[in-house]
């Protein structure tokens, strides 16, 4: 909606994606207490959160009189904080969801086929909101979000369970993973933010994250400026993410967990495997700068790949280390940090590289460096850490 939104209001590049960049900035704060909240509650008061939040985020964004003053302000309020909240009470609650019923060999594949639903929320939404944005315009397309986000979310509030511990059983996979002696620990968030594992995960996904918002944010509207593109040809080019991650997702969770059964530890399995993602992302973004159209549908199924290893992978990294009852709290607080600065950075780096260079071009290789330092940054993932090896030793002695 980006170009649309900015030729209704002469909005610059930057102030249209200040928009996002607040709403991602809110949601890394929700984020938090809605990992807290699956710990106590699972994920059935979160999407409901979510229902109502979303609904108000987009719709009454499409009400907003852009040609008063106050217009752009409550643009920001209404898009930045209400989606912000409503979409903050998802992707961390899900993923803690999914991890906690799902351990060891049994995690990535399960992690993997949940969220197909994003490609596949990509794919469907661009096929529905192209026609609608070209007859009707970015106003009709955010009220169609709005009810499309309010109807599934509601159904998802209906059939969310809680967490495996509520109902007195083990996670799924448990017979997978290597026990170490002694009870695990249980980490409390003080802890786990004093070890370097969670801090290297948090700089592996935030530099990705940088990255990949700013393909995701930009990537249209670098195909219209700076290789001729209409917005039709454009947004099919995109598509292609869409259709590969369906894909991508669950196949490369199925790979991670076959690396789990090779290996036998599940960290070096997810540690390889947030090596590979970056690197995937490298090479797509490499490829854009081709500006070849052959080069760039390579570049849209690398992106997938990426896409399919990356978040799955930081926090299947961090379950593997700090995995219990308080997962939520400690994934919440490292994804308020990952998602309050990665997202809103890349997304504004991508629009200042614009207007100020008036091409996407050093915006993209912006995003390759980033891909490269998460890479870089993979490498260094410890996979024992001094807490839990304390822990151990103490209980075995009692």
């Amino acid at each position: 909606m980006q170009k649309m939104i900015i030729a209704d209001t002469g909005w610059t590049t930057i102030q249209t994606s200040l928009g996002y960049c607040v709403m991602m900035t809110v949601y890394a704060v929700t984020a938090y207490f809605s990992g807290s909240m699956v710990d106590k509650k699972g994920c059935r008061p979160t999407y409901a959160i979510g229902a109502v939040c979303c609904f108000l985020g987009f719709f009454l964004t499409s009400l907003v009189d852009v040609a008063t003053p106050t217009g752009y302000y409550i643009y920001l309020f209404t898009y930045g904080l209400f989606a912000g909240v409503g979409t903050g009470m998802l992707w961390v609650s899900s993923t803690v969801s999914c991890r906690k019923w799902y351990v060891g060999a049994r995690y990535g594949t399960m992690w993997g086929l949940a969220f197909m639903g994003a490609p596949m929320a990509q794919l469907l939404l661009t096929l529905v909101l192209k026609s609608v944005l070209v007859s009707m315009g970015w106003r009709a397309g955010m009220k169609i979000l709005a009810v499309i986000m309010a109807v599934f979310l509601i159904v998802a509030a209906l059939i969310a369970k809680q967490t495996p511990d509520k109902y007195g059983v083990e996670p799924f996979g448990m017979d997978t993973v290597k026990k170490a002696p002694g009870k695990k620990k249980t980490w409390t968030v003080g802890e786990a933010f004093k070890t370097y594992a969670i801090w290297v995960t948090i700089l592996c996904f935030l530099t990705a994250m940088a990255g990949e918002f700013l393909v995701w944010s930009q990537v249209v509207s670098f195909f219209q400026t700076d290789m001729g593109l209409d917005l039709n040809h454009a947004s099919n080019l995109y598509m292609i993410i869409g259709v590969a991650g369906i894909f991508a997702m669950p196949l490369t969770g199925k790979l991670s967990d076959r690396f789990v059964t090779s290996f036998g530890d599940e960290r070096k399995a997810r540690k390889l495997m947030l090596i590979i993602g970056p690197a995937c992302g490298a090479a797509g973004t490499a490829l854009l700068l081709t500006r070849s159209l052959p080069l760039c549908i390579v570049s849209m199924v690398l992106l997938a790949i990426y896409w399919g290893i990356e978040p799955g992978g930081c926090a299947g990294y961090a379950g593997s280390v700090f995995g219990g009852e308080t997962l939520g709290k400690i994934w919440g607080l490292a994804t308020l940090i990952v998602m309050g600065i990665g997202p809103s950075f890349g997304t504004f780096m991508g629009a200042w590289f614009k207007d100020h260079f008036g091409s996407y071009v050093p915006a993209l290789i912006f995003c390759l460096v980033a891909y490269l330092i998460s890479m870089c940054l993979a490498f260094t993932m410890p996979l024992k850490v001094k807490g839990e090896e304390e822990s151990a030793i103490e209980t075995t002695a009692e």
